[in-house]
């Protein structure tokens, strides 16, 4: 009785023994997915994200700033602007068509038509602003029928201004003789005369020539009797 209950005993430890080593138990044997299914979501390793940040290439630069490229940069110095010089002349040499009526006596006057010609000498003294003007002028008309010569010769004073746009404003006193043919029955053909006026130039792009426009007046005394006659001009100035 006790030997049967022995065996008994040895086939049941036996029996328990085969099912702890069963295949379909054990770790060995399990699949990887059915694992990783079974585990927890708290077992299941979190995914790891990397961050990579740009770094700047650095390269030394030898700079007045002490080569440190983040550093703000020294303004630029401004260009250097160079004006052109104007050249300044002391001599000007004028030429140009000259209209002149001459009132003679009360009653009669006669237009006259011709040129004239003047050089003004600018001294450094007065920094180019008065000058020495000397003037020439010769008209010719006609009167009775003969033809009529008007002469005058002058020398005074000249000032002159600079203005915008390229332009020289001027002005002139001068005083001489004047001379008047043909012989009139009103006394004698030379007689003392003087001038008064201004005008303009107007400067051309080659710095020795401008352009000028002039009105004056021409005082004479002719057979005992002031003549105001009024003379426009217009003619080229070279400048030298």
């Amino acid at each position: 009785m006790k030997r049967l209950g022995f065996l008994l005993a040895g086939v049941f430890l036996f029996a328990l023994n085969a099912g702890a080593q069963d295949p379909q138990n054990s770790p060995l044997f399990s699949s990887p997915f059915a694992e990783s299914a079974a585990l927890p979501d708290s077992a299941t390793p979190a995914a790891t994200t990397f961050s990579v940040t740009a770094v700047p290439h650095v390269v030394a630069d030898f700079t007045p700033n002490g080569g440190n490229p983040f550093a703000p940069a020294s303004p630029a110095e401004p260009p250097q602007i160079v004006y052109g010089v104007k050249p300044n002349y002391d001599f000007q040499a004028y030429l140009g068509y000259t209209f002149l009526r001459f009132y003679q006596v009360p009653g009669t006057q006669v237009n006259t038509n011709g040129f004239n010609y003047s050089i003004i000498y600018y001294p450094d003294y007065f920094k180019g602003w008065v000058g020495a003007d000397g003037e020439f002028v010769l008209t010719f008309g006609s009167q009775f029928n003969e033809r009529a010569r008007f002469l005058l010769g002058m020398g005074g004073v000249r000032l002159r201004w600079a203005a915008p746009r390229n332009i020289e404003l001027w002005a002139h006193g001068l005083v001489g003789g004047s001379h008047y043919v043909p012989q009139t029955s009103y006394g004698s053909q030379g007689a003392f005369g003087y001038e008064l006026g201004g005008g303009v130039d107007i400067n051309s792009h080659n710095s020795r020539i401008a352009y000028r426009i002039g009105a004056d007046v021409v005082g004479t005394l002719y057979f005992n009797t002031y003549q105001f006659s009024p003379k426009f001009s217009a003619g080229v100035v070279y400048k030298f």
